[in-house]
């Protein structure tokens, strides 16, 4: 979002300024009533793809990146009419690719909107790996790297190089070619492909960056836009070194976790980095008022620049190098401090700015008032003389006074050198070095020993050795599971992913911990200097509760650790509120009978953020994006087809308890991005359950992974209305959004009991029913724990239908009644009864602590 708001639309500015001031054009206003139409359709579309972002609606994002492709791709074609307009120039080709970079823009917007949609590896870092080389290599790195061919030298005071001109086309053209093999590579899947055009980047970077340095060298940045400007090109040829770096030893098994690892960096230290010193440089300029008053808004503008480049860079370097997260937290402070003293130096210029300039109108006003008066006393005089010479003599000669009127004496502001002097600057950076290092000091002291020593509270000298051990995961395990490592070394670990269908990931108590890796895929976790007996464990929900767990010794020390599990309170939930203003009430109805004897089917798995009571979501896990799947409704000897995709982050299953089939084939683990086909016939009836059967299978259920088969007996007689109410419970973790809570599955403390996946919604929207109508309600206990006594308040059941089998039958000659259907986990049924009064009747769970968690509704019946 940074890249698409803030580097967009300054780009958009200064590249129309820049093409003014070199093709040396000058627009009429309804060119420019183009330009701000242009910018404001711009931030039209950047704000629908935060909205689509934030709010997780794709199509949104699809349209906002729609407005942007075209905003950009009008800019690009202006550009390209001035350029078709204007005399040749020696640095036309600059803006040629201005033009060259905008039309990158569209694209990369196309692919980022296809990401809006969560595709699975192998293709979510395909996408991010081409639309980081079409909009930073190719949109952002051209358009600066064309720029700074002019701009750096003129930053400097300096002249350019003999043929920097020539070499800033050169490196243009190598920068085309970069992103066209980059953005190929990764789309294809070819990551040698990607590699070249990576290392192509850098080779153009190079090519102009020689003649950068030179001019640096003859003349040193001595002023703010000079160091950021500077700081900001280091930290993306660093950024360019480690994703080449990144690609060769990722290889086939590039992730987009992977990408994203230094997205902080090249975003705070090149881009906004690169921004603020081209405004703090451009904007004293066009603000103007003549060389004295630029001096003053400069020195203004540039007020503390070594401190704030030392701020910025050093908590970035921090932030990167920073072994805690209290320290990395430290650091980006620092670097975000540092970049935030652009605004008060720009209110500082703007109000030392603008008293000179309206005090040098007013002295031009009066200079042009003067001169008219002037001219007015010289044309009275003149008539007078004509007057007086008529009167006199011939051959008289009349000489005319010249005028003495008194002109005001320009002001003259205050000059301040541009710069600091270099003891300021050397005073400020010593200042800055001393923030960053107390930054280091209070972080490292709130992160703990754990930061630097990988876990345990003694202080071991470190030894400068590197342990290094190979660590594979499959079968909910690493493989070994325990490590020695002598005390004060390092501890690299190469994890490998062996298990054929999981995502496995490692996480140590320091904090280090490697990406998601899919099947096959590799990765290299540094967790410092060991100094006590730590662990790592898998944070996939519910696999290190399963055993997941990865134990590090010390050699001669306990191999006793402290465990950082711990069993969460229940959390309390407001039942008596409404559900969110986006739930959506789950249609309780039975479904009508799928038509026909065979019956397609696809399910597709996802994984979002859902309601499951109101003001307490999870992060739910899904067959077709509702905790809860839906509800089949098929006959006795029909055939299901069932087709799943696994569209989620992890591996995952169904079993049809409906079915009776080998589970091998059909009820395996399938990673992400794969499908599977799992056919089956209906041989007896009732309401069947099917959930995701990978381990743990009851964090898949609890997250959302269940759903209902209802296959009725034959010859079941007709009612006036039939529901469907299946109850599951809900683990919660202590904040909203989050993964479900495995600690409290395994000690059997749910926070909610719903129906439906809802805690309370059949309470706001009662389930509707009429005086006389025979109703019949299928009812299910999917668990994963849990099981039910389903009543309802004030009737009877006079038919009770449970795991195949009829217990009670209207009319049965004993004149019996029930007033519960009991089920266990995984168990179902239905009940029947007429309603003999209008009224509202509460269905509950009988058991009460059930019922006060949620397990209960309304059936709001009329006359």
């Amino acid at each position: 979002m940074v890249t698409l708001g803030v580097a967009t639309t300054s780009i958009l500015v200064w590249g129309q300024y820049f093409t003014e001031a070199i093709l040396h054009t000058k627009l009429g206003p309804a060119d420019r009533r183009r330009q701000v139409t242009r910018i404001w359709s711009l931030q039209a579309g950047i704000l629908a793809c935060c909205l689509g972002m934030v709010g997780s609606w794709p199509w949104v994002v699809v349209a906002g990146a729609t407005v942007v492709a075209l905003a950009m791709a009008w800019y690009a074609i202006d550009l390209g009419r001035q350029v078709h307009h204007a005399l040749p120039g020696r640095f036309d080709a600059t803006v040629r690719f201005y033009c060259a970079a905008a039309c990158l823009l569209p694209v990369g917007a196309s692919l980022g909107a296809i990401m809006a949609f969560s595709p699975t590896e192998p293709w979510r870092s395909r996408l991010l790996l081409a639309h980081q080389g079409l909009n930073l290599l190719g949109f952002v790195g051209m358009t600066v790297v064309g720029t700074l061919v002019t701009l750096w030298p003129t930053v400097l005071r300096t002249p350019m190089e003999p043929r920097q001109d020539r070499h800033g086309r050169v490196a243009l053209w190598i920068l085309v070619g970069a992103v066209v093999a980059t953005t190929a590579g990764a789309l294809a899947g070819w990551w040698w492909l990607g590699a070249i055009g990576v290392m192509a980047q850098i080779v153009g970077v190079c090519v102009i960056g020689a003649d950068l340095v030179a001019c640096a060298l003859r003349k040193p940045p001595r002023d703010y836009p000079g160091y950021a400007m500077g700081a900001a090109v280091v930290w993306f040829v660093v950024w360019l070194l480690w994703l080449e770096w990144t690609i060769l030893t990722r290889r086939s098994g590039l992730i987009a976790d992977d990408l994203t690892a230094l997205s902080v960096p090249v975003i705070v230290g090149f881009l906004l980095q690169l921004l603020l010193g081209a405004m703090s440089y451009l904007m004293p300029m066009v603000m103007g008022g003549g060389p004295s008053i630029v001096r003053v808004t400069n020195a203004r503008m540039h007020a503390f620049g070594a401190l704030r480049a030392v701020l910025t860079n050093a908590g970035l370097l921090i932030w990167v190098l920073g072994t805690g997260s209290a320290m990395r937290t430290a650091g980006m402070v620092l670097a975000a401090v540092g970049l935030a003293g652009f605004l008060p130096a720009t209110f500082a210029m703007v109000r030392a700015g603008v008293p000179l300039l309206k005090e040098r109108g007013r002295q031009l006003a009066a200079r042009q008032a003067g001169s008219a008066s002037d001219a007015g006393r010289s044309a009275s005089a003149e008539a007078t003389a004509a007057q007086s010479t008529a009167a006199r003599a011939p051959g008289t000669r009349v000489t005319a006074a010249p005028s003495t009127a008194a002109r005001p004496a320009p002001a003259k502001p205050s000059p301040a050198g541009t710069a600091p002097s270099g003891r300021r600057a050397f005073v400020e950076s010593v200042a800055g070095l001393g923030a960053a290092l107390g930054a280091v000091a209070v972080g490292r002291a709130l992160d703990g020993p754990a930061a630097t020593s990988g876990g345990g509270s003694g202080v071991v000298a470190p030894t400068g050795h590197t342990t290094r051990v190979a660590v594979t995961m499959h079968d909910m395990r690493f493989h070994p599971g325990t490590i020695d490592v002598p005390a004060g070394d390092r501890l690299v670990v190469t994890l490998t992913n062996t298990d054929p269908t999981q995502v496995h990931d490692l996480q140590f108590a320091s904090g280090a911990h490697s990406p998601r890796l899919s099947p096959r895929q590799h990765a290299t976790v540094d967790a410092g200097v060991i100094s006590a007996p730590t662990q790592g464990w898998c944070t996939i929900v519910g696999h290190r509760s399963m055993g997941m767990v990865l134990q590090v010794n010390v050699n001669g020390a306990s191999s006793t650790t402290t465990s950082t599990t711990t069993s969460n309170p229940r959390r309390h939930i407001d039942l008596t509120r409404a559900p969110g203003s986006g739930f959506v009430t789950r249609d309780a109805v039975l479904p009508t009978l799928l038509p026909g004897r065979t019956h397609p089917l696809t399910l597709t798995v996802r994984e979002a953020v859902q309601e499951v009571a109101p003001g307490a979501t999870i992060r739910a896990m899904t067959y077709d994006g509702r905790v809860m799947g839906p509800v089949i409704h098929a006959r006795i000897g029909d055939t299901m087809k069932v087709h799943l995709v696994n569209d989620g982050s992890m591996g995952h299953s169904i079993d049809f308890h409906a079915g009776m089939v080998s589970p091998t084939p059909n009820m395996r683990t399938i990673a992400p991005g794969q499908a599977l086909d799992y056919e089956f016939t209906l041989n007896h009836a009732g309401i069947w359950l099917y959930h995701c059967s990978t381990m743990p299978m009851s964090a898949h259920i609890a997250a959302g992974m269940f759903g209902a088969l209802v296959v009725p007996p034959r010859d079941l007689p007709s009612v006036d209305r039939q529901y469907v109410l299946v109850q599951s419970e809900a683990y919660l973790a202590a904040a909203n959004g989050k993964e479900v809570d495995t600690d409290k599955i395994a000690n059997e403390t749910p926070d909610l009991t719903m129906f439906n996946g809802h805690a309370n919604q059949y309470v706001f929207a009662p389930l509707k029913a009429r005086v006389g109508e025979r109703v019949r309600i299928w009812v299910l206990a999917a668990g994963p724990s849990r099981g039910i006594s389903f009543h309802v308040v004030g009737t009877q059941f006079d038919t009770v239908y449970k795991e195949g089998a009829y217990v009670l039958r209207r009319d049965n000659p004993e004149g019996g009644g029930a007033q519960a259907l009991d089920l266990a986990s995984c168990q179902g049924g239905f009940v029947e009864m007429t309603f003999t009064e209008p009224g509202r009747y509460t269905f509950v769970n009988h058991s009460f602590v059930e019922m006060e968690r949620g397990a209960r509704g309304f059936i709001e019946v009329t006359s």
